[in-house]
């Protein structure tokens, strides 16, 4: 028989009937239910399993602040560990199995642990395993790994999809309870853009699970209208299923929205969960407050629950958690269980109050000045141990304890930037404090105040101060007076427990007492109080009072931890989105890249980027063949190379030549408009960062280009220098990287190519625009560009930038204009042979390691001016007399092979580190020397061009001959570039 304990009425849909499954065994549930409801419903209160002694456990919440019942659901690759039961929204055909046991739910080998407690003790691990050091390696840390974690993964790619997303609002209201309802009806009326969100898939907070009712009339009938109403509004967004996870800088909150985890077949593409960034300009925190357990021996079994949430499961899921019940309280609130639980048929065994005026029933007995000391039923609760008024023991047989200790506010999101919550002695508990995150207001339970009429009438008040607007009237409810007189745990216990996920007692903070661990963050660390997943939102108080008890302090006075976000654990999904597999990084295309696959191109990954590689022709069959003839026929005519991905800085003010005249080692305060300059860039420690050049178009305005690979950093290094080391400059910094396509027309008849499509007024001879000249033009009538002579591969060379979307079409201009030069496009590793035939540096010499007298360039370190990292590239130990300097390789026998990363030996002698030379960094099969060629650094090398060494490579077992020439390969004396 299914659903014995379902009772009448609740908020489930019975006219349809879900079929699930845990632990392979099938039940059945509605749709409403959340599978804990579902599985009380079917009379299962056994449902996991503690993290450190595996003792039995059952739901102890309703809520997301649950840490007993935590299982897996979905199987495959959709299996999903760690997820609480008591918010996970049933569907049919939901599979869930139990987690941190084995063999099975109902007998776990790993419960012997309970038996060792008193070997497993707080801090048991900083103790045990320091000792022998040796036992760490084979024994402890084998063991560790086994032993830790929750739950296990499907070990298969994730087949959801997850997004990510931006809103904003002028306020957003945290928590869709009798207080944000108001809120949001109050500031619904202001017209301004209001978001409501709320972590659970059914609005109305607490209201959901009480009997109250309002304007006499039941609570939900007015939620019902109140969403209603909100609905109607434009200005209101309603986000259901959506946890604020975060309260971050700027008015920044995160928040992840469950999409599709309530549906069995989520529509095709439909994000399972979106990760919200939401720019609020205020917030309103109404987020409730959590029941607060009382600890006593053995109050983990299953069956005993918090007493809140034994109504929740009655008045909303219509699902008891036993038919015999009784409750353990020091509150009012906790007779408001029984009551509400009598009322639905469930049998009352008693109610156990610790005050000794509590209120009287004539439905059932109540046990005035009564504790419950123990419980009985291993894998579930059966007894419970009764110390009356009079110090007599009775047995109290029943199914399920609920246990009442008052409420704590959720004050989590007020302390995720560092705020910390102050002690409220009427409460008794701590409630949010002075320092909120700029913007934030609470209201509401979350605020302190518990009565139903309070929390409505603080919703609407605080929202109408905060938008400068009226309040909204509030309905006639509940508001009874709230008194919470602390009760922490029942004296004389031995293991009562606080944190039931991990395993923490009430012995535990006993014993970091004694042994001296007595600040909270101590505490904390050597128990692990408050460090499971629940962020100790049902132990953390209990811990604090124990341990201010011990101290012989006020709670106040030893302070409370703070929360960090997430508010509750987050799926690493959704905080990647989209960015997984080949959308990790978004893949760029450049200008040309649909023209360039239309001529076969082989492409290339250079960061973000794909870039053509070389351009195949009929009849060539080695990638070689293609790369030869790109540089053959652009060294013999003309070809053309997108280098749009090139860094584009724009750098504009009174102060820019001044500004780059700080960032580059070499001087830019005298550059020349219309000029450009080749500028070496040091970082702080002496260290050559990047290269490139910067183009003068007009005095206060500059183009500076980087190379691809450190475009972000260079932007990211000249935005520091701005806003922190040079503040009062007048210069402004924008990358405009995408917004220009650029392409290199290099070769003999590069410049003939180009007058075919710049406009005739600008003249571009060698008189009129020679090397290293730069100016704004137009081109094919009109079209505005800009023009620099500059030259990467040696040759007569200009790069031409277009805006990016007329990149295509200019690349296909140029190839048309061509023809009649034979222009060939040449891709990347045609370009890499070029540059290295010319001797410059690139990533490969720019590795983080060289310096500007390494490259050859120590004299354009600037000793007139001061320079980022121009007094630390004087440093001894950058300027030794055999520091390494870059050279030119090539074979003796052309035949023979230079590989990137060999060494470089002398001729003769041992071949180990202590006589390593340097190394080779670059190397290409050079088509104008018709023989392999490389770039290195070698100790003293400006002094041993023309030497015979050996090159040496132990991974790939070679040993070539080679001479040490001049880097500059081809035209040394750049008589080409100035053509």
């Amino acid at each position: 028989m299914t659903q014995i304990n379902r009772v009448s009425g609740g908020q489930i849909d019975r006219s349809a009937t879900f079929k699930f499954k845990f632990d392979g065994k099938s039940y059945t549930g509605h749709p409403g239910d959340t599978l804990a409801s579902a599985m009380l419903a079917n009379n299962v209160r056994l449902m996991g399993r503690s993290f450190k002694y595996h003792r039995p456990r059952g739901p102890l919440t309703a809520g997301s602040e649950e840490p007993n019942a935590i299982v897996e659901l979905g199987e495959g690759a959709r299996k999903e560990p760690n997820t609480r039961a008591t918010t996970a929204e049933l569907f049919d055909g939901l599979v869930a199995n139990s987690q941190n046991r084995w063999p099975s739910l109902a007998f776990d080998a790993m419960a012997i642990n309970d038996r060792f407690s008193n070997f497993l003790t707080a801090g048991f691990y900083y103790k045990t395993f320091m000792w022998p050091a040796a036992f760490w390696e084979k024994l402890y840390e084998p063991i560790i790994r086994k032993a830790a974690g929750l739950g296990s993964l499907s070990m298969q790619e994730d087949p959801d999809v997850y997004d990510k997303g931006f809103r904003h609002c002028d306020l957003l209201i945290v928590g869709a309870g009798p207080a944000g309802l108001m809120a949001a009806l109050t500031a619904a009326r202001s017209g301004q853009q209001i978001i409501l969100a709320d972590e659970d898939f059914a609005y109305g907070g607490r209201l959901t699970s009480e009997t109250f009712s309002v304007d006499d009339a039941p609570a939900l009938d007015w939620v019902k209208a109140t969403i209603a109403e909100l609905s109607s509004c434009p200005n209101v967004r309603l986000m259901p299923r959506t946890t604020v996870i975060g309260a971050f800088d700027h008015g920044i909150y995160g928040a992840v929205e469950r999409i599709t985890d309530h549906l069995r077949n989520a529509p095709a593409g439909t994000p399972r969960q979106i990760l919200w960034r939401i720019y609020a300009k205020q917030t309103l925190l109404t987020a409730g407050a959590t029941e607060r357990p009382i600890a006593f021996d053995n109050n983990d079994r299953p069956g005993i629950m918090l007493a809140g949430a034994m109504r929740a499961y009655v008045n909303r899921f219509g699902a008891a958690p036993a038919k015999r019940v009784a409750i353990f309280t020091n509150n009012d609130d906790g007779h408001r269980t029984a009551a509400d639980l009598h009322t639905k048929g469930v049998k009352i065994a008693s109610v156990i109050d610790t005050r000794p005026d509590a209120p009287k029933s004539y439905d059932y007995e109540v046990l005035s000045g009564a504790q419950v000391v123990d419980t009985m039923g291993r894998l579930g609760l059966t007894f419970a141990e009764v110390k009356l008024a009079d110090g007599t023991m009775r047995t109290v047989e029943c199914g399920a304890l609920g246990v009442s200790g008052g409420w704590n506010p959720n004050v989590h999101l007020t302390c995720h930037q560092r705020g910390r919550p102050t002690w409220n002695s009427d409460l008794a508990a701590f409630v949010p404090g002075g320092t909120l995150p700029p913007g934030m207001h609470v209201a509401g339970a979350a605020q302190g105040i518990f009565s139903t009429q309070g929390a409505m009438q603080s919703g609407a008040q605080t929202a109408a101060d905060m938008l400068g607007i009226k309040a909204a009237p509030s309905p006639a409810t509940e508001d009874a007076p709230v008194s919470q007189t602390p009760f922490w745990y029942v004296e004389g216990c031995s293991r009562a427990w606080l944190d039931q996920q991990n395993d923490v007692t009430v012995k535990d903070v006993k014993l970091s007492h004694q042994e001296g661990f007595r600040s909270v963050e101590h505490l904390k660390r050597y128990t692990t109080l408050g460090m499971a997943t629940d962020q100790g939102k049902t132990s953390n108080i209990g811990g604090l009072a124990i341990m201010a008890e011990l101290a012989g302090k006020a709670i106040p006075e030893v302070g409370t931890t703070i929360f960090r976000p997430p508010y509750t654990p987050t799926a690493i999904g959704a905080l990647a989105g989209r960015m997984r597999g080949k959308d990790f990084h978004p893949t760029r295309l450049t200008p040309s890249h649909y023209w360039a696959k239309e001529q076969g191109a082989v492409f290339v990954e250079v960061g973000n980027w794909l870039r053509a590689q070389w351009f195949p022709r009929p009849g060539e069959t080695h990638w070689r063949e293609s790369v030869d003839r790109e540089v053959r026929q652009t060294r013999a005519s003309v070809g053309v190379c997108d280098c749009t991905t090139l860094g584009k800085i724009d750098v504009q003010g009174t102060d820019a030549a001044a500004f780059l005249n700080k960032i580059y080692c070499n001087g830019f305060a005298k550059l020349a408009v219309g000029k450009t300059r080749y500028g070496l860039m040091l970082r702080e420690d002496g260290i050559a960062m990047d290269d490139g050049t910067a183009g003068r178009l007009a005095e206060d305005h500059f183009v500076v280009t980087t190379t691809t690979a450190n475009a972000v950093k260079v932007y990211q290094h000249m935005e520091f220098v701005r806003q922190c080391l040079c503040p009062d400059m007048d210069v402004q910094l924008i990358s405009t990287t995408e917004g220009w396509a650029q392409y290199a027309v290099a070769g003999p008849n590069s410049r003939k190519l180009l007058q075919k499509i710049v406009d005739p007024e600008f003249d571009i001879s060698n008189d009129g625009f020679p090397f290293m000249a730069c100016a704004n033009i137009t081109v094919c009538g009109g079209l505005r560009a800009r023009l620099f002579r500059i030259s990467f591969s040696g040759e007569l060379a200009f790069e031409i930038a277009v805006p990016s979307r007329y990149g295509d079409a200019l690349m296909r201009r140029l190839m048309a204009e061509g023809e009649e030069f034979d222009v060939t496009p040449y891709g990347t590793e045609a370009l890499g042979v070029m540059r290295i035939e010319k001797g410059h540096a690139a990533g490969n010499e720019l590795n983080g390691t060289t310096t500007a007298l390494n490259l050859g360039m120590g004299r354009m370190v600037s000793k007139a001016k001061d320079s980022i990292g121009s007094k630390l590239s004087e440093r001894d130990g950058l300027n030794t007399t055999d520091a390494l300097m870059q050279v030119g390789i090539m074979p003796v026998d052309a035949k023979d092979k230079i590989t990137a990363g060999g060494h470089l030996m002398a001729a003769d002698g041992p071949v180990d580190a202590a006589h390593d030379q340097g190394y080779v960094t670059s190397a290409a099969f050079s088509p104008s020397l018709d023989s392999m060629i490389g770039l290195g650094f070698l100790k003293n090398g400006g002094t041993r061009i023309g030497e015979k060494m050996r090159l040496v490579s132990p991974v790939t077992n070679l040993t070539v001959d080679v001479e040490i020439v001049s880097h500059h390969f081809v035209d040394p004396e750049g008589d080409r570039v100035r053509a």
